[in-house]
């Protein structure tokens, strides 16, 4: 007979001769799911070989647990006949984490335990506080605050992507079936998720450098999720570069970075996010790079390589959050997030990366070297006239408004008034920009 593989929550051992081995395991399962399963007579393939069960094996396996895991649990074990072969089976649990082994602390990765710093340690819980349990609790939203539109669109979406089926659905019938809602109040995830209430923060911005100081355009948008993830795909979409490629008769435009990998990352940036916390979602367009920045510590103890590499679990920091844009297709797959943009990024050419932070994660999407909208040349072979960074930034500015006035300027570029004028008069001997009108109504006109 054969119980199949070991998981995370499942572990094998050959014999109580592995006792120590086991209560590493136990410690390990119970710091990263809180629950598991254990045998004694089944080879790690697996296959059950059995091992002698007594009374006293099983005082020894009961005395080893109460020693060796700390803070104290009471697992429930048993003798367990299979296919004619005698095991100790040990199911346990615990809300008391972190649990250590002997006085070390342990994590459950696939099917091997990992010994963890108790700096590791607390990283790991800080990013896995709010999985699951915050989502359920109720939110000070009613039940009639919730955006019905948003709502019929998510039906429609998950019917016609063959996730849900098909039906007549209304709105309370959505919101109770995913347990989106007790009694008279939305539960948390149901607020953020349809709510009315502006539940949710998104910043967006453009700036004229690859430095968060001059901005081209600067907005914040306050909504639920379900709309926010339109509106975010929508703002990127409309300010990076697209091309025409011709296949046969057909002329279609292509982005410089591919829809696909835009709404993974931001599904999954909304599907991942702590809520509640000091910082809000986040979206720059850089002449040389789109970011993608989620509130929250990251949400796995795997590295996103490692999402890459390997076919890991899902670890899910909201899950019902993650259902549902699972099932309205914004998330293709649970757990595949990180290998779908990796391989789309590979397919297109494009480079990327990351940034973890104390406070959130961040994407890093690496624009074409191409002729940009946004100044992102410093020489200028024509004239032989190079541009510093206050220049190269009035002009970005002047490039998106040719009428704006000094005091504008310097605001977006972060600079004084009188700064500006000097880029002014430098970019207009330069032969990039002249004035034009009177001077009172004047406006800028750029020459290349």
């Amino acid at each position: 007979m054969n119980l199949g593989k070991e998981t995370e929550t499942l572990e094998f051992k050959k014999t109580t001769g592995e006792m120590k081995e086991a209560m590493v395991s136990i410690a390990a399962i119970l710091n990263k799911h809180g629950v598991g399963t254990l045998y004694f007579g089944v080879k790690p393939n697996g296959d059950v070989t059995g091992q002698g069960v007594s009374e006293s094996s099983l005082r020894d396996v009961s005395r080893a647990v109460y020693e060796s895991i700390k803070p104290q649990i009471y697992p429930a074990i048993s003798e367990e006949v299979l296919d004619s072969k005698h095991t100790i089976k040990v199911e346990f649990s615990g809300e008391s984490a972190p649990y250590s082994a002997a006085g070390r602390y342990y994590l459950r990765t696939a099917d091997e335990d990992r010994e963890v710093t108790p700096e590791e340690l607390r990283t790991f819980f800080g990013a896995n506080k709010h999985r699951g349990k915050w989502e359920k609790e109720l939110s000070e939203a009613t039940s009639k605050q919730i955006d019905r539109s948003a709502i019929k669109a998510f039906w429609q979406k998950a019917i016609s992507a063959g996730r849900l089926p098909d039906g007549r659905y209304t709105s309370p019938i959505i919101l109770s079936r995913f347990g989106l809602v007790k009694g008279e109040h939305l539960t948390n995830a149901g607020e953020l998720l349809f709510g009315n209430t502006h539940p949710v923060a998104l910043k967006v911005g453009i700036f004229a450098t690859d430095e968060k100081l001059t901005f081209l355009d600067m907005k914040l948008y306050e909504d639920n999720i379900f709309n926010l993830l339109k509106t975010a795909e929508d703002y990127i979409l409309r300010n990076i570069r697209w091309r025409t490629e011709i296949a046969g008769l057909e002329r279609e435009e292509v982005p410089e970075i591919p829809v696909a990998v835009i709404r993974e990352a931001l599904a999954n940036s909304f599907a991942h996010s702590i809520y509640n916390g000091r910082t809000s979602h986040e979206i720059c367009i850089h002449p040389s790079m789109v970011t993608i920045y989620s509130p929250g510590d990251y949400a796995s103890n795997h590295k996103p390589e490692e999402y890459v590499k390997y076919n890991l679990e899902s670890e899910i920091r909201n899950p019902s959050i993650a259902k549902i844009l699972f099932l309205s297709k914004s998330i293709e797959q649970f757990g595949s997030g990180f290998k779908r943009i990796d391989s789309l990024c590979k397919d297109a050419g494009i480079k990327y990366s990351y940034e973890r932070g104390d406070n959130g994660f961040k994407l890093i999407f690496y624009r074409p070297q191409l002729i940009s909208d946004i100044v992102n040349v410093t020489y200028d072979v024509t004239y032989g006239n190079a541009l510093n960074i206050t220049e190269q930034a009035v002009l970005a500015v002047l490039k998106q408004n040719p009428v704006s006035s000094r005091e504008d300027i310097a605001e977006k570029v972060s600079k004084t008034v009188r700064t500006v004028q000097r880029a002014l008069v430098s970019l207009t001997e330069k032969g990039y920009i002249r004035r034009v009108g009177a001077k009172k109504n004047s406006t800028w006109e750029l020459l290349r």
